[in-house]
Formats: C-alpha cells, structure tokens, sequence
C-alpha cells in the first residue's frame, strides 16, 4: 500500500470513528432498548474504525497485533516454585503432563516484545501501591505478576496475604506493594430487604482504590452469569429497581459509572490506570472452526493472528467508554491474541472444580504475557 494510500486509510477509519462516538454519546440519553441496539449493531464498526483516543501504540508498535512463536526459553518460573499460586490455576499440580503450551511466546508483527525484568519492574515501582481491581480474572493476572517478580528475585524476603476482597503480596527489599481488590462487576452490591441490589451508577467502594500508584482494572465474565451463579438478585439503574436487563446495556451502564469515577478521582501525574482488557473464553468450538466441544484436549495456539469467531461484544463496550473519557487510560487490548490461545486454559486440570475450566489460563501461563505487555507499555 503506497503512502498516499495509507494516509486516506487512516483518515477513513478516523471519520468512521468519530461519526461512531458522536451518535454514542448522543445515545448514552436514549432508553435501553436503543442504547442496547446501539452496542449490538456497532461491534464491529467501532473495532475497525481503531481503538480510540485511550490507545497509543506503545513506541510506534502495536503491541496487540502478532502472532503466537514457539520459543523453548519460556517459561518464565515453575508453579512448584511460586508460592502465590491458587489450585485452580495450577496446571502442572494437577495431572497437565503436556508442557507445550507453556513454550510460546507473542510476537509482535512491528517489534520485539520486551523481556520482563522483574528487577527492573522492583526498581522503577520501589515504594509503590499497585491494586487489581476486578473479578477471577484479575487474580489471574495478579498471581503472574507476583510469580514472574519473585522469580526474578528467589532470595527476596516477601510478605503474602490472602483474604477474601483485599489480598497483597510485599517485596519488602523494594518496598513495592502489588494488591487484589476482588469486585467482579466494579459498581456496588448493596443487600437490602429485597434481596442483593446490583447498583448500575454507585462505586462507594472506590474509596480503597485511592492513593495507589497504578491500577489495573477488569471486569466482565459475572455479568452473564444467571441463576445460582449470579451474585445479586435485583438491579438498580438510576431510581429503577429492575429484576433484570439486557446484560450487555448493563455492562455499559456499569463501565460508565466505573470511567467518571476514574475521571473524577485519579490524578493521572500520580497514578497509571490500566484496563485489563477482556478475556475470552473457550467453550464453544465451532468459535474456532473446530469439531471440538470446548477447550479441552486443546494442546497448541492457533496459527496467525485473526480469531474466526471474532471479538466478543464486550469489547466494543470498553472501546465505547475509553473513547469518551477525559483521564487517560492505557488498554490492555489482550482479547484477540488470548483468543489464540485455546490451549491455555486449565480445562480438568485444576482443583475442585467439575467439568472444564475454559474461562481462566494455567499459571505459567498466557496471563504472564498480559503482565510482559504491561510492562512493555511501561517502559516503551
């Protein structure tokens, strides 16, 4: 493609964009059932007309474009080397034998991707508060981040504690603090006699998330969840108490709630915000042209870098709101290459679970490239 050609490219999926984000905002006033036929109807527009002001490529690289590599350096620690391992995402512990999946690596297709140095990642953060804030999928990352650290230093002397909403690992000889606060929807859950109250446009429990460094936010996967899984029992949107809604309208409504609380009370020269991205899921086969039921048995990435099935529609949501926030958050756009990675998940290697896991990843595991691209986004 020449130049000129380029150019015009770029300034067609720049129009795209803005004429998208133009007739969002003036949606974000319109009932549910618009703002809902909005969100489904342009999934695919606003993925393709970029990723909004909120993503710069890192360096002149976008990172989230490439390709899986097989690469024997890989891992980068043993799970029966790191303590800060839960059960359910210990592959090896619980019967894995293949050790395949352990040994890719992405590959950008405009750069190197950095090596993690967790020395340097000490260095740089000495004396700082980093907080997870979201759902399982945070604790994933979590976990990584703190194995893939404490690797790198064997020796160091840390301090791990684990409860149930606010967990922290210290490496005291760096004074750096990594935190999980677990809020799997980020907007409030209020028990009332009625019963649990999901609350649409409420985050009281913001006030622990100031004061940290850098935050790395995630949310999805509990808002489909129905029936005995589903941890609320009525929804409140603004002065309306609903028994249910559209869950995509209400991942909406709640990630909005989430970016004007980010607006409003993250200081940007203090703090680095993060979102996660979204994480997919393997249950579905025929998502990846496969005969296959789900993830299980799965033993190798797919080849390339395009996803058959296409990106889920959550995606587009968190697109939507990042493009109309004022403080500058950095998008961890994990959710295609993680797509690729079919093989990853723990399946019916893990412990205490019936069926197959196809929803969080074998530590070691993919979420330490999340982490390897966080830090590639920090230092670039």
């Amino acid at each position: 493609m020449s130049k000129n050609n380029m150019n015009l490219c770029y300034l067609y999926y720049f129009l795209e964009a803005m004429l998208f984000v133009s007739s969002a905002l003036v949606a974000v006033s319109g009932t549910e059932a618009e703002i809902s036929s909005l969100l489904h109807h342009n999934n695919s527009r606003i993925l393709r007309g970029g990723r909004g002001k909120k993503i710069k490529p890192s360096g002149g690289c976008n990172l989230f474009q490439g390709r899986w590599v097989v690469d024997s350096s890989y891992p980068l620690y043993q799970s029966s080397s790191c303590p800060f391992i839960e059960s359910q995402f210990d592959c090896q512990k619980y019967g894995r034998k293949d050790t395949q999946y352990l040994q890719f690596s992405w590959k950008p297709n405009s750069c190197d991707l950095p090596r993690f140095n967790g020395v340097d990642f000490l260095r740089r953060w000495r004396g700082k508060k980093i907080m997870f804030v979201g759902d399982s999928l945070s604790l994933n990352m979590w976990e990584s981040l703190a194995c893939m650290i404490q690797a790198s230093v064997p020796n160091g002397m840390t301090n791990f504690v684990r409860k149930d909403s606010l967990s922290s690992v210290t490496f005291q000889d760096y004074g750096v603090t990594i935190m999980l606060y677990r809020t799997p929807y980020l907007v409030d859950i209020e028990r009332r006699d009625i019963g649990r109250v999901l609350k649409l446009n409420s985050i009281q429990q913001g006030d622990v998330w100031r004061g940290m460094d850098m935050l790395i936010f995630n949310s999805w996967h509990w808002w489909l969840h129905h029936g005995e899984s589903q941890s609320w029992d009525y929804i409140q949107d603004g002065s309306k108490v609903l028994k249910d809604m559209d869950r995509l309208t209400a991942f909406y409504k709640g990630m909005s709630t989430w970016a004007r609380w980010v607006d409003q009370n993250v200081d940007p020269k203090k703090t680095k915000v993060f979102f996660q991205g979204i994480s997919p899921t393997h249950y579905e086969g025929k998502e990846w042209s496969s005969s296959s039921k789900n993830c299980n048995g799965e033993l190798e990435p797919l080849a390339g870098s395009i996803y058959p099935a296409g990106p889920p529609p959550a995606a587009a949501v968190i697109n939507k709101v990042l493009s109309g926030m004022k403080k500058p958050v950095y998008l961890l756009d994990i959710t295609t290459l993680s797509q690729l990675r079919k093989d990853a998940h723990p399946s019916t290697y893990t412990n205490g679970n019936s069926g197959a896991d196809c929803s969080h990843w074998c530590l070691p595991g993919l979420p330490d490239t999340w982490n390897q691209l966080m830090y590639a986004a920090l230092i670039f």
